[in-house]
């Protein structure tokens, strides 16, 4: 129903252009789908993905829910990738984390890559939440929104997606 609006029909239209969304956005697409995937190759070409649908398909999307539809699209490309066949024949490595900045204390640089490890093994509904949650700051109502979920299913999956870094981290992090 929203895309059948003209711009000047809704005030509450976003007026970014694909050049700002990209600017805006692209390191946060980026970042989700390498934690997704675990592959900085991978993730880039979701991140292309993204932006090419972004260009061709030309949603009308609201103002402040940008983001939130990037990283909706990336993760279903990401859940796609995942499902397909290469993705369950290729041993994934660890994450190279060269999207974060670095630290020059060694044992956190060691809790990090132990809780990045933890959460690319999660099922991929709890480390969807943990990643909206935790890495890109949504809030329950927003993650539940994006997702087409109920609010308590992300507070569950949240809930239990704790737990389970927390007994397989033993306690380290937590």
């Amino acid at each position: 129903m929203l895309n059948s609006l003209n711009s000047s029909e809704r005030t509450d239209v976003s007026s970014l252009s694909f050049d700002e969304m990209y600017e805006q956005f692209a390191t946060d697409v980026l970042r989700v789908a390498y934690y997704y995937l675990g592959d900085r190759q991978r993730a880039e070409d979701v991140t292309q993905d993204v932006f090419v649908k972004l260009m061709l398909t030309k949603p009308v999307l609201l103002q402040g829910k940008e983001k939130s539809w990037l990283l909706k699209v990336a993760l279903n490309r990401c859940r796609d990738l995942w499902r397909s066949s290469w993705m369950k024949k290729v041993v994934l490595g660890h994450p190279a984390f060269e999207l974060f900045p670095a630290d020059d204390e060694i044992g956190h640089l060691s809790d990090e890559l132990a809780l990045s490890e933890a959460i690319n093994r999660l099922p991929a509904d709890f480390k969807e939440v943990v990643l909206l949650h935790y890495y890109q700051g949504y809030g329950v109502s927003e993650i539940a929104e994006m997702m087409e979920i109920a609010e308590g299913t992300v507070s569950s999956r949240l809930s239990r997606a704790r737990s389970r870094l927390q007994k397989e981290l033993k306690g380290e992090l937590f």
